[in-house]
């Protein structure tokens, strides 16, 4: 990203009242900020308070947008807020007067709106948090409305790795698109006071918005409880939400009455965010206890992140996600279902044991120090620079953009580097998507063939040989050739004087073809398939290095009985392993199928997982989608049986997401993936996996994971496809 990019930010959410959404505007203006952006805060209520706004105020570049004020919106009344559609048309306004690069929204409603309204299309970034988060919710309607969100969107930003998985499970037009965002907390710019001996009494504080699921109201009785077990406390609250909740009718009175009148209860009412975290950072323990109908949120407590930053140990649940920040062992969870007596007895024991109370402070420092406002920055930076890559010099200095043509019948191994040529400047991109392999529009090849400047031809069939005899005098054409193609009749078929370059994904391959068709060499080079590292990097599920992976099981020469064979082996020593399969059937491809020796092949398979005792329950096939970052979570080591592949993107995969590969040694395999990963026989490979243990599966899959990202990560190979791209004749225009 070397030009400044325009960013407009709007939230279904009123900056007057401080809670996390209202914070998270803050938060990205913030981020945005540092990252180098350009950008514009549309507010949705008009200002009562100046208290979230005015840190904004003199930030480089930042503009915040008043409607109310401005007069920008017909009728908006001084307490009214804008309505979705308001929103809708007061950011198409906004983008008419100056454009913007990315729109980032956050709330349903609001994206909802937007993405029907399509003026935005491609340029929203979708904050959601308020979607559904169960298989329970996850309707029909639901599902729909997020696909349709999903597919007019950049990206989708996820608060938690959890959050993307369970996105990207449901939704597949979510996989690619989902990128971690969690919530940014500020570092304090105050002195902190020494964690030692705490105050009699002994101070907690709660900071945020009051709802009944936050457990606000039985918060306010905690300094009671805990006089019952001989501990003076008191609670010292921040906030102005109080939740009008239909469900609880009674509770914004009884909040309000137990924040005014209760004993023990110092409520400062809404403050800043600064003058928050100092009221905070003058007490002993932060209050993160909520009803357990929230233990199963897939979003991070930023209460957690506030207090953490001050090194405030917090009394909070345990759940999964918070188990995954701060450990399973962290001191000052209370249980499930916890009760006032159970948050009561947390705190007690903070105040017995100052061992755990400070072991529990140290925790939460350490995991807030991951989401500063400056990380947040570097995290935006390097989301912007893949979504606005810069152009190589040869493509910056053409007179008009170049024009790149993009042909073939199956473009799936293309999708992400397409995606990254659209968003070159000065770079134009045309598809030409054939419906089957000698399927196509002729007069839109024909249009194609003249526009273009360059052609690529995904696959050395038909499509190459069509090509080949349009080539437009001046233009350039490049054939991307696999395996298949092969062995069949269209290398022969292709005018290959017409072919620039052929791009093979691998040197053995590329040596098979200078010999299959005498080509000359000088116009065959090596651009390996691509990886998604960013994508896949992910953390590991627990046990997942007892997990096998195989990813594509048709035809039969990706041998899968030869992965059975590893699984069997390893299992006779320990029945923790298990291999899963992520693969169509066979039966679903009928050119497969309808092959006599492919359907025996497969029957064996079948039945030897039904008859063999070391098989028995250890084999999961899951289903064929774009869901492989997510499902590689479950995977410690993925395997490659095959005869021969032209690359096996699968323990390239597999290896971006710190998973071991194992390969055998079909031909060209060393040429493309480490020997340290390559073994000779099924039994060789077995000994290996279970030598590594788990200490040294980790540091393998780190070494696997570094290996990926420098020789196939999606920039290295997208830069060498763009350095071909441009390498074009002089008299180009």
């Amino acid at each position: 990203m070397t030009r400044t990019l325009n960013a407009l930010i709007y939230g279904d959410v009123d900056l007057n009242l401080i809670d996390g959404s209202a914070v998270w505007a803050q938060s990205t203006v913030q981020a945005l900020s540092l990252a180098g952006c350009r950008t514009r805060l549309v507010l949705k209520s008009p200002v009562r308070t100046e208290r979230l706004t005015e840190p904004l105020a003199g930030l480089p570049g930042v503009t915040v947008v008043r409607p109310y004020e401005q007069c920008l919106v017909p009728g908006q009344g001084p307490r009214s807020s804008l309505s979705p559609m308001q929103a809708s048309q007061l950011l198409a306004r906004l983008d008419d007067d100056e454009p913007c690069d990315l729109l980032v929204l956050r709330g349903r409603r609001a994206v909802t709106r937007l993405v029907a309204d399509g003026a935005f299309d491609g340029r929203i970034w979708a904050y959601l948090t308020d979607i559904p988060q169960s298989a329970a919710e996850m309707t029909e309607t639901a599902r729909t409305e997020l696909a349709r969100m999903a597919g007019a969107c950049r990206h989708l930003l996820c608060q938690t790795e959890e959050l993307r998985s369970f996105l990207e499970t449901w939704i597949p037009e979510a996989c690619g698109k989902s990128v971690l965002s969690p919530p940014a907390v500020p570092v304090p710019g105050f002195h902190l006071p020494e964690r030692g001996t705490p105050h009699d009494p002994l101070r907690l504080v709660y900071t945020g918005k009051f709802a009944p699921l936050w457990n606000t109201l039985p918060m306010t009785r905690l300094p009671s409880a805990l006089r019952e077990r001989n501990v003076r406390a008191e609670l010292h609250t921040v906030g102005d939400k109080i939740h009008d909740d239909h469900a609880h009718p009674e509770f914004k009175g009884q909040m309000s009455k137990a924040l005014r009148a209760t004993p023990g209860v110092h409520h400062h009412g809404g403050q800043s965010r600064e003058k928050a975290m100092r009221i905070a950072a003058d007490c002993d323990l932060g209050v993160g206890w909520r009803h357990p109908l929230l233990d199963a949120s897939l979003e991070l407590s930023t209460k957690v992140l506030e207090f953490g930053v001050l090194g405030l140990p917090v009394v909070l649940n345990r759940t999964p996600a918070h188990e995954a920040l701060l450990g399973s062992d962290y001191p000052l969870y209370v249980p499930g279902n916890a009760t006032l007596d159970d948050a009561a007895e947390a705190v007690a024991l903070a105040v017995r044991e100052p061992e755990a109370r400070w072991t529990a402070g140290e925790r939460c420092r350490e995991a807030a120090g991951q989401y500063t406002l400056q990380a947040a920055a570097d995290r935006w930076r390097t989301h912007l620079d893949r979504a606005f890559p810069s152009a190589p010099a040869a493509l910056a200095a053409r007179r008009r953009p170049l024009r790149v043509g993009v042909a073939g019948h199956d473009l799936k191994f293309l999708t992400r580097l397409l995606d990254h040529f659209r968003a070159l400047p000065s770079l134009d991109l045309r598809i030409d998507a054939w419906p089957a392999l000698s399927r196509h529009d002729r007069a839109a090849s024909r249009e194609l063939a003249e526009w273009a400047d360059v052609v690529v031809v995904e696959w050395c069939g038909p499509a190459a040989v069509w090509y080949s005899r349009h080539k437009r005098r001046g233009s350039r054409l490049v054939v991307r050739l696999h395996r298949f193609e092969l062995e069949g009749p269209w290398p022969r078929q292709v005018d290959i004087d017409a072919v620039d370059r052929v791009v093979c994904v691998s040197p053995y391959y590329a040596r098979r073809t200078r010999e299959h068709t005498g080509w000359p060499e000088s116009k065959i080079t090596v651009i390996p398939n691509w990886v998604d590292a960013d994508q896949l990097d992910r953390p590991k599920a627990p046990g997942a290095c007892f997990r096998l992976g195989m990813i594509g099981i048709a035809p039969s020469r990706k041998r899968l009985d030869l992965g059975l064979d590893v699984l069997e082996k390893l299992r006779a020593h320990d029945r923790r392993w298990h291999l899963s399969v992520k693969s169509k059937p066979p039966w679903e491809y009928w050119w497969i199928w309808n092959k006599p020796e492919e359907r025996a092949h497969y029957e064996d398979v079948l039945r030897r997982m039904q008859t063999s005792p070391l098989l028995e329950g250890a084999v999961v096939f899951d289903d064929f989608g774009p869901d492989v970052p997510n499902w590689l979570r479950r995977i410690g080591h993925v395997l490659s049986t095959s005869d021969d592949e032209s690359f096996h993107l699968a323990p390239a995969e597999g290896m971006a997401s710190g998973a071991v590969p194992a390969l055998l040694p079909w031909p060209g395999a060393d040429e493309i993936y480490d020997r340290r990963w390559i073994h000779e026989t099924p039994e060789a490979m077995a000994d290996a996996i279970a030598d590594l243990g788990p200490d040294g599966w980790r540091s393998a899959g780190e070494l696997a994971r570094t290996q990926v990202q420098e020789s196939f990560s999606l920039e290295r190979v997208a830069r060498d496809w763009r350095e071909l791209l441009a390498s074009g004749p002089e008299k180009l225009p």
